[in-house]
Parts: structure tokens; sequence; C-alpha cells
């Protein structure tokens, strides 16, 4: 495959603030397809919390779990879940510190708890209900992320103490959870020897600090005109807000469309 590709964010790049689609955007990356530019989805969210985009824009192809599955065409071409004893090891900590968690695979969800403030307020940011409850769902599953919820001011109590994980705010209440060194820059090194794509044709667009990697990977990575500050601090483009036909302008500054 010698076209262009371009990989988008969902959260804050493809939705706006509202969680929804802007006809605007709709319609560039439906553009973008016509000037025979691949289109992938490269998020921190889990594939079925994304089905309804992916069926709204006719995207086949995505990164999920910030790197750690991949599927290449409705192929899943790589996955990288988290060791068992890495979150039980993790999981029995925040246990004792009270704080909840939540795991994650391809299919569901599963909470250690139920009713905790922290978890309904960071899941309904995102429009999704509070998950079913089910502690010991990484003993029996592939966990390909976990959500941990503890405050900003909680978080050394984690950082630099579990070498074989890494941990990414995306929410005041809320940090993910992956394997250490997984990040989309992996998922798109894979999704494109998967796809035969060359480096030289990679462009990503994204807005959140799980996207400093591959906005640094890709050739021209662009950041969201409502980006985190560290991320605009990498891009090499800097397009306007989301709510401002921000995607599609960022097309236009990238050289994929007129």
């Amino acid at each position: 495959m010698t076209r262009q590709i371009a990989f988008l964010d969902i959260d804050g790049t493809i939705l706006d603030h509202d969680k929804n689609i802007p006809s605007a955007t709709k319609e560039a990356i439906e553009q973008l397809k016509q000037n025979n530019v691949y289109v992938a989805i490269a998020t921190g969210r889990a594939p079925f919390m994304f089905e309804d985009i992916r069926e709204e824009l006719d995207i086949q192809s995505y990164i999920s779990f910030n790197g750690q599955y991949v599927v290449f065409e409705g192929e899943v071409v790589y996955q990288n879940p988290i060791t068992t004893n890495f979150i039980s090891e993790l999981y029995q900590k925040a246990e004792k510190a009270g704080h909840p968690m939540v795991f994650l695979n391809e299919s569901g969800m599963r909470a250690t708890q139920s009713g905790h403030s922290h978890i309904q307020d960071s899941l309904s940011s995102l429009k999704f209900n509070y998950p079913d409850i089910d502690a010991r769902y990484f003993m029996n599953n592939n966990i390909h992320q976990a959500l941990l919820f503890c405050e900003a001011d909680d978080e050394t109590h984690y950082l630099g103490s579990h070498d074989d994980l890494d941990f990414i705010r995306w929410h005041p209440y809320s940090m993910d959870v992956l394997p250490l060194g997984g990040s989309k820059a992996v998922g798109i090194e894979n999704f494109i020897k998967a796809a035969g794509i060359a480096h030289e044709h990679t462009y990503a667009f994204g807005d959140g600090l799980n996207d400093i990697e591959m906005i640094q990977y890709v050739q021209t990575g662009v950041a969201m005109g409502n980006a985190h500050p560290k991320l605009k601090e990498v891009a090499d483009v800097i397009t306007k807000d989301v709510e401002e036909e921000g995607l599609a302008y960022g097309f236009k500054l990238a050289g994929l469309m007129s």
C-alpha cells in the first residue's frame, strides 16, 4: 500500500467536547478518503467503546487501548495484554489504598467496586454507564488496559513503583494503565508493518497526553487547538480547536486536503 494514512484520535479530535461528531469533521474524513488517503482510528478506548463511531465513519481499521490491540481491515494484527501478575500486584496495592480499578478487554469491562464516584464521573464523561462488578475479571481474561481511579495527589503511590507498567492520566480522577512501553506509536508501528505502508506516508492527529508518542513517531504529527500544552510542544503542526472545524483545518495544514 503506497497511499498516505491518517491516524485519528477520538475524544477531542473526532468527537467535539460534547462527544458528538461535527458535520464538518464527518465531511472532511469522507473527503480524505476520496483523496485516496487511508483513514484509521488511534484511541485509548476499547474496541467496544467506539463501534458506533466506526460504523458512522465507515472505518474498519484501528489502534485501540493506546496501541495494545491493533486491527487492520477487520483482522487483529497485534495485541499486547498486561501480564496477569502485574495486574494482580497493582490491584492489591490499589485495594489497600481504597482506589478502585476497571479492567478492560476488547469486548467488555468490569469494575472492582460498586457505586464509586470516581468511576461514575470518569466514565460518564465518555457517556458510558457504570460497569458490572468482577474484581477477578483479570484472572480469566486477557486485559489490554486497566483504569486506576485516584486523584493527581495520589499518583506518587504508584508512579515509579511498578517497573512493568506505564500510567497516563486522562481524567482528574483516572489514569490509564498500560504495559511498560505501550503506546499508540507502538500500535502504529505494527499497523503499518502489517499494512505495508511506509513511515514517510504517516500522519496523526490528537489532543491528549496519550498522543505524545504517536505525534512524535509519525512523519507529520498534528495537535488540535484544544490539545494539552505538552502535546503542542512536540507537534509538527497545530490546528484549530475541535469546535472550530479543527480536524478539517488540520487536514489542510498537513497537505492532505485542499
